[in-house]
């Protein structure tokens, strides 16, 4: 019964973290879709290019493209978040996994960075990151070393 409890409330945890993770995205997307949006308009505004050295409605444009961009790679990493078993108790250091360590708490999933959920810090961070290389694979007890500083792996869900 009490290792159930202990399941059920990681679980809950990782729900959490990956809810927190969308309104962060959510908000992320929107902004890149708004900067699509005005980047957009403004070409529009400025109407046809006036003359051969006139490169600014190209300038709008290509920042429309670049914001476009962005929101590309929003979406999909949205669609990443989507992708998470919630149900699955990682037992290595892999995509979706929580990792406490001495140093940190770690949600490997994407690159959101902080967040503070249930008045603890975790860094959400993508599993191609260079910290969660050093620690890909690995499990609880395990130790690795990064950037210099050993770091311990207490626990993995």
């Amino acid at each position: 019964m009490f290792g159930k409890k202990i399941s059920m409330d990681k679980i809950i945890l990782k729900k959490k973290l990956v809810a927190k993770c969308k309104e962060l995205q959510s908000a992320i997307i929107e902004n890149s879709r708004n900067a699509v949006n005005e980047a957009q308009k403004s070409a529009n505004e400025y109407g046809q290019t006036k003359d051969l050295y006139d490169s600014y409605r190209t300038q709008l444009l290509n920042k429309r493209d670049m914001f476009a961009n962005q929101l590309e790679k929003a979406i999909e990493q949205m669609v990443s978040l989507n992708k998470l078993d919630l149900s699955k108790k990682n037992k290595i250091v892999s995509f979706g996994a929580v990792v406490i360590t001495d140093k940190q708490k770690v949600f490997i999933s994407i690159s959101i960075g902080k967040m503070q959920v249930d008045n603890d810090v975790y860094f959400a961070v993508s599993p191609n990151a260079p910290f969660c290389q050093a620690m890909k694979d690995l499990k609880k007890g395990d130790s690795f070393v990064f950037r210099g500083k050993e770091i311990k792996i207490l626990d993995v869900f």
